[in-house]
């Protein structure tokens, strides 16, 4: 089987600053991957670069069979950022913004048809916002903001979705909400990647998880992942008496 994301050997610089280090994964399609790291372990990288926004130094890079440039002009990949990368002030309402995942699908003149409204609504079922779809965006709470972005990514018909921090600054009743969500849409065949401190939600989530430290340290189970030696490899051994990542 191909995978659904291959990175292998990948090595990424800004500057003289080391981001990524031969960093190599698979990632089956139909699969939640867990992606762990400290701040300023490479993880914002791993996702721009899988998205073609940064050109590795060395390595390559293949999504859904495609080059990363390829994948995101087919819509093959959609991206949920971390709040604060996103203009929360800007005038477009919720259906706006999922709507904006069916560009690709509607040519130059970016004029929706009956099938793009059609897309847009059922990505708002499926996240469970219709009843907030004329709201402008920035009067969300958080939780409901990432929804926004993974109803984007439904719409846009993506297959891999990448997902930065979706759990931080959210309540626990969104994270259970978001999590029986991206097991859903993998349960469908979509590839899910997503990076979270929150080591406590990595068994009802994931898959497989990824220690990353500029490069991958274990690539297996949550299970494996959360052995305390595993742990201190990525994090140190503080992290050990913490009981989580944050």
């Amino acid at each position: 089987m191909t995978a659904a994301i291959s990175v292998q050997d990948v090595t990424v610089h800004y500057g003289e600053v080391l981001a990524l280090d031969r960093a190599t994964l698979d990632v089956a399609p139909g699969r939640v991957c867990a992606l762990i790291g400290m701040n300023g372990s490479g993880k914002s990288t791993l996702f721009k670069t899988i998205m073609g926004l940064v050109r590795p130094d060395s390595g390559t890079v293949r999504v859904t069979g495609q080059s990363p440039a390829q994948a995101r002009r087919s819509g093959a990949v959609g991206y949920v950022p971390q709040s604060e990368d996103v203009d929360w002030s800007f005038p477009l309402s919720v259906r706006d913004v999922v709507m904006t995942g069916r560009y690709g699908h509607m040519g130059f003149t970016r004029r929706p048809r009956a099938a793009d409204h059609d897309a847009v609504e059922h990505a708002l079922t499926r996240v469970e916002l219709t009843d907030l779809a004329s709201r402008q965006i920035g009067q969300l709470s958080g939780g409901q903001r990432k929804r926004a972005f993974v109803a984007r990514g439904i719409a846009q018909g993506a297959r891999i979705l990448l997902l930065d921090e979706p759990f931080a600054g959210v309540d626990k009743r969104t994270e259970a909400t978001m999590t029986r969500l991206l097991r859903e849409l993998a349960d469908d065949g979509a590839t899910v990647l997503v990076s979270t401190h929150d080591l406590h939600t990595l068994p009802a989530l994931a898959d497989e998880a990824i220690l990353l430290m500029r490069r991958v340290l274990l690539h297996a189970s949550p299970a494996e992942v959360l052995q305390p030696e595993a742990l201190a490899l990525a994090f140190g051994l503080d992290v050990l008496n913490r009981g989580d990542a944050a």
